[in-house]
């Protein structure tokens, strides 16, 4: 058997996602990102006793919201839990959680893999849970800072079955995990942020074993990349330890993305190392009828239905559809052009192509784009009219981009229209084949990819005002009663 074959990686990973919310999980204090170190922070974040957390509603309706999106049965009934632990970032000596009856369980998605495969991925459960703090291990060589600001902000925590098989797998989820959680509004996705980001844990078996082997826990991942590489390294770690005849031991890593390795972070506890027990002073949360009712009329067209409707609706390729459902602001954008009336394949190729372009070159997103739907579908139907160039569209583009005026108002001020005016085009036309006898006889012995040529010729003697298409018709008519 070969070393490829010998052994079956089993992943599985824990997804935390940072809600979209004003305040936090437990207390009336801003969740803003971004501020000075401890200050967004009250007595309850602190730990001072005599504190008392108080929901946020938020919390509960994204939990369901996203629940329903991935397939997960809703519980009725379920308690918040404290996970007791002591460590630097958590100064109350626990994390209000959720443990034995989760909002959210058995649920699933369905991942689309880089060969067109598609691998269903069985999520455990969707729990609510206050976010810890934040240690940072760069900044000083001496010690670890400590910044509280992220303690208590609100977070759902996605755990997967262990039915991913490997790296690539596990990033194609985490895709799927980022695409969903922004396309419901719960969640920004910003994995540089700390938004989004999740900890894997990964054993290897030999080939044909059921049982599974001791795992190994990888903590804060923040990227695709990093997901994949540092489980592609992990997996080789365990394989060489096997193979050299020692035994995996159960422990917490972290990735260091400067050397490319794990290394040890502490002993891997087990759930009844935390402690848990039902938080006092939290009451259980009830989700009613009305409640679950509301909240599915909330969840959005999501990106699956949203691509294959692309394609059947609009007629796209796989490739279009795909791009453009992958953010929801970007779909919307490019269905607020179409309500504009111009056609569906040259919308998405300008959008695909050149709006993305500006978006990267800018550093900007669709929602900061400065030309809206009803400016940019003047511009496709321009093009579709044949008013101008798809060279000088793409120069329109550009000068929209600065600019409040429409595009056939810019067309007209740089002299970008096209002309289709046979009164100023035949006597041009004329003359070109008068000048250029030679090639008239070669075209009509049969050289016809000459027509470029004399499309070129007068292309120049109109100062490319001409319409090509125009141009082309009327040099195969006049050729023709050449013969």
């Amino acid at each position: 058997m070969s070393e490829d074959t010998q052994f079956e990686t089993v992943i599985g990973l824990e997804v935390h996602a940072q809600l979209l919310s004003e305040s936090k999980a437990f207390a009336a204090v801003s969740n803003r990102f971004g501020s000075a170190p401890n200050t967004n922070v009250t007595p309850l974040c602190l730990g001072h006793p005599g504190t008392l957390p108080v929901p946020n509603e938020n919390l509960i309706r994204y939990a369901v919201r996203l629940g329903l999106a991935t397939n997960c049965s809703i519980a009725r009934k379920s308690i918040f839990a404290r996970k007791n632990y002591f460590y630097p970032d958590m100064p109350k000596g626990y994390q209000i959680s959720q443990f034995e009856t989760p909002i959210c369980y058995d649920g699933h998605l369905d991942v689309e893999l880089e060969d067109g495969s598609t691998r269903r991925i069985g999520l455990t459960r969707i729990h609510m849970e206050e976010d810890a703090g934040k240690s940072i291990h760069d900044q000083d060589p001496h010690n670890t800072l400590i910044d509280l600001n992220r303690a208590g902000t609100p977070l759902l925590e996605i755990v997967s079955e262990p039915d991913i098989r490997s790296p690539e797998e596990a990033g194609a989820y985490m895709r799927k995990i980022w695409q969903m959680v922004r396309y419901l509004g719960v969640c920004d996705g910003n994995m540089e942020e700390g938004s989004l980001r999740c900890d894997a844990n990964v054993s290897i078996r030999p080939a044909g074993q059921k049982e599974f082997s001791t795992r190994t826990e990888i903590k804060n991942l923040n990227s695709f990349r990093n997901v994949e590489r540092a489980l592609a390294y992990e997996v080789e770690r365990q394989k060489e330890v096997v193979r050299s005849g020692g035994e995996v031991v159960q422990q917490t890593l972290l990735w260091d993305p400067n050397d490319m390795k794990t290394r040890q972070m502490r002993t891997k506890e087990e759930a009844h190392d935390y402690r848990y027990f039902p938080e006092p002073d939290i009451p259980p949360v009830v989700v009613s009828e009305e409640m679950l009712e509301e909240i599915r009329l909330e969840i959005p067209e999501l990106p699956e239905a949203r691509r294959k409707r692309y394609m059947s609706e609009y007629k796209l390729s796989d490739f279009d559809a795909a791009v453009l459902t992958e953010d929801r602001p970007l779909a919307d954008f490019f269905e607020a052009v179409l309500e504009q009336g111009v056609p569906a394949k040259p919308a998405a190729n300008l959008i695909i192509t050149e709006l993305r372009r500006v978006m990267n070159e800018r550093g900007i997103s669709i929602a900061e784009f400065p030309v809206g739907p009803e400016r940019l579908a003047g511009l496709i139907r321009l093009r579709e009219d044949d008013k101008i160039s798809s060279s000088a569209m793409q120069t329109l583009l550009d000068a929209m981009l600065d600019s409040d005026k429409d595009a056939e108002t810019l067309a007209g001020e740089k002299n970008l229209l096209q002309v289709s005016d046979t009164g100023f085009l035949d006597p041009i036309v004329d003359q070109v084949l008068q000048d250029n006898p030679e090639e008239v006889k070669r075209y009509l012995g049969g050289k016809q990819g000459l027509i470029g040529f004399f499309i070129g010729q007068v292309m120049k003697q109109s100062r490319g005002k001409a319409n090509p298409g125009m141009v082309r018709e009327m040099i195969q008519k006049k050729i023709s009663d050449y013969e």
